[in-house]
């Protein structure tokens, strides 16, 4: 039982904490002031998150475990967030799209959450809904302000969502203590989600002028530690502190 919580922990953490990771490059290079801080923000939101999961962790883990070591001293096999979260800031809409895509899942995901027969779980999500309802709006609203605005900003939005659509089935893929742990009201199956995620999706996108794309294969992997390329760099620039400087605290 601990061992498949803290493994579900994980998988609900790690999309947080790779996702805000990814945000967080962005401070500073935004296309305007408030955009930077609103990306920035969301980063910020989805550590709170992460710290949340991984103090839970660490307490069910035992020993000297902490969210630090959680966080920072984990090989790239051992992190369990999906591929679409990992994929890199290629420009802005390539981020918004990401973003986006992984915020409707984390929204419906949340709701779901809430009624967790674990305590601790359901308080996370209850006190996140508000801040993941933000984040959907807000992307959305780009998707849509991009999506439909000018020649090239609609191209390049095409582009992001026809480039990332090939990871989103992956956030549907019931993992082994997830099943378990949704028997026993703990988890959330997250295939229930499915179909209304498309659903929310594509009416976005099809409102930005967006065509949905019609992807018959899907990238895989993450749940299992199986990543992309781009895990290895994300890393290395994420756990540089506390690898360089071990023990370290803040």
């Amino acid at each position: 039982m601990k061992t498949n919580l803290y493994n579900y922990i994980l998988e609900l953490a790690d999309n947080c904490l790779i996702a805000g990771q990814r945000l967080g490059e962005l401070c500073g290079h935004g296309p305007s002031l408030e955009t930077d801080i609103a990306c920035t923000n969301i980063s910020l939101d989805l550590f709170g998150q992460t710290r949340s999961y991984f103090q839970y962790a660490a307490d069910i883990k035992g020993g000297d475990a902490s969210e630090d070591s959680i966080a920072f001293l984990r090989y790239e096999r051992q992190y369990k967030n999906v591929l679409l979260v990992e994929q890199p800031n290629r420009d802005f809409a390539y981020t918004i799209a990401r973003q986006y895509l992984f915020d409707v899942f984390h929204l419906l995901l949340l709701e779901k959450l809430q009624f967790s027969q674990d305590m601790i779980l359901s308080a996370i999500a209850k006190k996140s809904i508000k801040e993941a309802s933000y984040h959907v709006r807000f992307t959305g609203d780009w998707i849509k302000r991009l999506g439909d605005g000018t020649e090239e900003s609609h191209a390049k939005m095409q582009e992001a969502i026809d480039g990332l659509w090939t990871y989103t089935n992956e956030l549907f893929e019931v993992t082994e203590e997830a099943k378990i742990l949704a028997e026993e009201g703990i988890a959330v199956n997250v295939s229930t989600l499915k179909d209304l995620y498309y659903e929310k999706v594509s009416a976005l996108l099809t409102e930005a002028t967006l065509t949905v794309p019609e992807n018959k294969y899907f990238q895989k992997g993450g749940k299992s530690g199986i990543h992309t390329e781009h895990m290895g760099y994300l890393l290395a620039d994420m756990q540089y502190m506390q690898r360089a400087y071990p023990n370290m605290k803040w």
